[in-house]
């Protein structure tokens, strides 16, 4: 019988963590540009959407505190690509607010990936 609470917990557990990193929910349209590279692997995303609001990892976060959550999320001792941060930002964004953020990335140590859509002519 504790098996299977343990079993149950850890499977509440990996449900939530699997949920905590999921922004399909947000609404953004990425910027728009020709000759793309593939970013690769991240386990940090940040989102500024359609109405201005930052998000780390699909949770609603204030600019004051993204550079340390950011340092927090980075593993120990983590290699260049273990760094990377992938920053989605809605193409009408204006840079007063999304330049702010690619600082705070740069600050906590992360490798800035800016995604974004690539034209078709």
């Amino acid at each position: 019988m504790a098996m299977g609470d343990i079993a149950f917990n850890l499977l509440i557990f990996f449900v939530i963590l699997a949920r905590a990193n999921d922004d399909s929910h947000l609404q953004w349209t990425p910027s728009r540009v020709e000759n793309l590279q593939t970013a690769g692997h991240s386990v940090i995303s940040v989102l500024i959407d359609k109405d201005s609001k930052l998000y780390l990892n699909g949770q609603q976060v204030g600019i004051s505190e993204l550079s340390n959550l950011i340092e927090q999320s980075l593993p120990p001792n983590a290699t260049e690509e273990e760094r990377t941060v992938l920053l989605k930002v809605h193409q009408e964004t204006l840079a007063q607010r999304f330049e702010p953020v690619i600082e705070a990335i740069s600050e906590a140590g992360g490798k800035l990936v800016h995604i974004v859509e690539e034209e078709n002519n």
